[in-house]
């Protein structure tokens, strides 16, 4: 080889030594750049991934006195990360979700808190690459670059249980609407007309309990998420019925349900106070995930249409003609207003079922009285039949213990003396006092006595209601002040029997009386007040039975019947246990009317005697109330739905979602 070209490789080897080094150098540069900023963005990333940890730890919220941006804010600055000049911290409240693919996403929202976003950021010098590639991509080179790093942390998922009850009103037919209309008039005090598709888009419709109350809060001004607050803000049956319209157009509701709400809107004229924690329980401390869950609607305006009432004076007075007769008039006040629903701790609730922690829910009470006037009252044969039933044998044991009365005797002489004497005149049905039945019924009440989560593989899920149905009572008589908020209901004897006196003269063997004396030897009446006896049972919701399993709050629940109660109308004859005989009092000082009580005493076979009263009068009268009215209220003696969601939540403390 000759010297010249081993000269020429000497020096192409030296170039490409020198690219080599040039090259390695530049990779060097690289890494220890890139270095740089991995180690400032793992330290950022370990920055962000503690505030937000402590931040929910700390039950921090995105409501005033709870920040959980100061929270955030405290946990960097102990890790030396200064916010300003170029350093930003930014935190929100949210939720996650988890999608079918399995990847989380954060969704912010102020009112929940059930996840903590946390993003950090801080201004670094530029590295190298990025400052060539801006070169040559010909943006303009920054001697400055923003890393970033976001963090979610939330807490583990609570253990929460949820009752709800509702009526069994699955549809609305002519007959139902014609008798909703003018019964929600007089709850509301407007005017109420109703379509029969309006009343069935109701039935057929849910909205989701979370955006009903966070739409409320905003037309009510109380902090967003602050539903403690919310359920114990006064607010009117108008104010609930707007945010569910706004709740409902925003979700799409059709025409007829939008139109009924508003129709019910505008009859809701009563302003009375209202708090809406009455009808939805939500348990101290709960989570706002706890609300994600949906209630039909129709449900929710009838619970408020009866809180509306039951804070109001008025009764509704109902053009309802029972028995297809005349002068029967029913009015009906809701006494309390339902609980719907109850969302909880279920641990909580065990510890005391009763207690201010219960996971508790009832259908509405409802007082409703008939009243029925004469001359109806004199027309039907059952209490026309059980009268002659009693005046039969109460004249011969009347005319019995005259004739072995001194009164007798004294009786005997005027007449002979030409003084007149007294005689008896017994009268069925005196007068025009109405006869009134006041029903109170409270048809049903449910809360949580026990729950089991499985553990690994092992354990069922369950949860334990204890149910009550047909919870009423009957009052029968002269009734007054049943719908007085400030004076007790009381009920009077209705008479039955007037044992009245007439004094009667005979001359020359003519003879005439005076004017009859009402009551003037006493008389006899009837009263019934009677507590109808409960239906108590165990409801177990358990994934043992495939249709039991209670599901996930803010599912649809899974609901059960209760045991139907014993038909109330058909066993009255037997379950009454407060009928009772009374005698009124003579009037004034007659000596006939001090053999009333034993006359009343004397009577064998009352019950023989009250039964058709029960039967005739009664059953037919209180039939169209328990199948019709108290069921367009929710209110059923017969049968009763009561709906359980458990959702079983981890253990630990707080983790990182994202």
């Amino acid at each position: 080889m000759s010297p010249r070209f081993q000269c020429k490789q000497r020096g192409a080897i030296g170039l490409m030594a020198v690219g080599v080094l040039a090259v390695v150098l530049a990779f060097t540069l690289l890494v220890v750049d890139s270095g740089r900023l991995y180690l400032e963005k793992r330290k950022l990333q370990g920055v962000a991934d503690t505030a937000a940890l402590e931040a929910v730890s700390r039950n921090g919220t995105c409501l005033a006195g709870l920040s959980a941006a100061s929270y955030a804010g405290q946990s960097v600055a102990r890790n030396h990360f200064v916010v300003g000049n170029g350093n930003t911290l930014v935190t929100q409240c949210g939720s996650v979700t988890t999608g079918a693919s399995g990847q989380r996403t954060f969704s912010a929202n102020p009112a929940l808190s059930s996840a903590i976003q946390v993003v950090a950021s801080k201004t670094v010098t530029t590295s190298v690459a990025g400052g060539i590639w801006s070169l040559f991509s010909g943006n303009s080179v920054s001697l400055n670059t923003v890393l970033s790093a976001t963090a979610v942390a939330a807490k583990p998922t609570p253990t929460l249980a949820q009752l709800t009850i509702n009526s069994t009103l699955a549809s609305v037919d002519t007959t139902s609407s014609n008798l909703l209309n003018p019964l929600f008039s007089g709850l509301l005090g407007g005017n109420v007309n109703l379509t029969l598709a309006g009343w069935n888009g109701l039935l057929n419709t849910n909205i989701s309990l979370l955006s009903y109350l966070d739409q409320l809060a905003i037309n009510l001004g109380v902090s967003a998420g602050n539903y403690t607050q919310l359920l114990n803000t006064n607010v009117t049956a108008s104010q609930l019925i707007q945010a569910a319209i706004t709740v409902l157009t925003a979700n799409g509701a059709t025409a007829d349900v939008l139109t009924a709400l508003g129709s019910l809107k505008i009859a809701a004229i009563n302003q009375a106070p209202l708090t809406l924690g009455k009808i939805l329980q939500l348990q101290t401390g709960t989570t706002s995930a706890a609300l994600n869950a949906n209630l039909q609607v129709f449900q929710l305006i009838q619970g408020v249409v009866q809180l509306s009432n039951s804070q109001s004076a008025a009764a509704a007075t109902l053009p309802v003609s029972l028995l297809g007769l005349a002068n029967i008039t029913t009015q009906v006040k809701v006494i309390q207003p339902p609980q719907l629903s109850a969302i909880g701790d279920p641990a909580l609730a065990v510890a005391n079922p009763t207690g201010p922690n219960a996971i508790y829910v009832r259908t509405a009470q409802v007082r409703t009285q008939v009243t029925v006037s004469l001359p109806v009252l004199s027309s039907l044969s059952g209490l026309t039949t059980a009268v002659n039933n009693l005046v039969g044998p109460l004249t011969p044991v009347i005319n019995s213990l005259l004739s072995l009365n001194l009164v007798s005797t004294i009786n005997s002489a005027l007449c002979l003396l030409g003084a007149g004497c007294q005689q008896l005149d017994l009268l069925a049905l005196p007068g025009n006092l109405p006869l009134n039945i006041v029903l109170d019924a409270g048809g049903a009440s449910s809360y949580v006595t026990a729950y089991s989560c499985p553990t690994g593989n092992a354990g069922t899920k369950s949860l334990t209601a204890y149910t009550t149905t047909s919870l009423a009572s009957l009052n029968v008589g002269a009734i007054t002040n049943a719908f007085s908020s400030t004076l007790p209901m009381t009920v009077a004897p209705l008479a039955l029997i007037d044992i009245g006196t007439k004094t009667c003269h005979e001359i020359l063997g003519i003879g005439s009386c005076g004017t009859r004396v009402p009551f003037a030897g006493g008389g006899v009446a009837i009263k019934v007040q009677s507590p109808i006896a409960a239906s108590n049972q165990t409801l177990v919701f358990s994934s043992t039975s495939p249709f039991a399993t209670p599901p996930n709050v803010g599912l649809t629940p899974t609901y059960q019947a209760a045991t139907p109660a014993t038909n109330v109308v058909s066993s009255l004859s037997t379950t009454l246990n407060g009928v009772g005989i009374t005698a009124y009092q003579p009037v004034g000082s007659n000596p006939l009317g001090a053999l009333a009580a034993s006359v009343v005493s004397l009577l064998g076979g009352v019950s023989a005697i009250v039964t058709p009263v029960v039967d005739n009068l009664l059953g037919p009268l209180l039939n169209p109330i328990l199948n019709n009215l108290l069921n367009m209220l929710g209110v059923s003696l017969a049968n009763v739905n009561v709906g359980a969601n458990l959702t079983c939540g981890q253990t630990g403390e707080a983790y990182l979602v994202i």
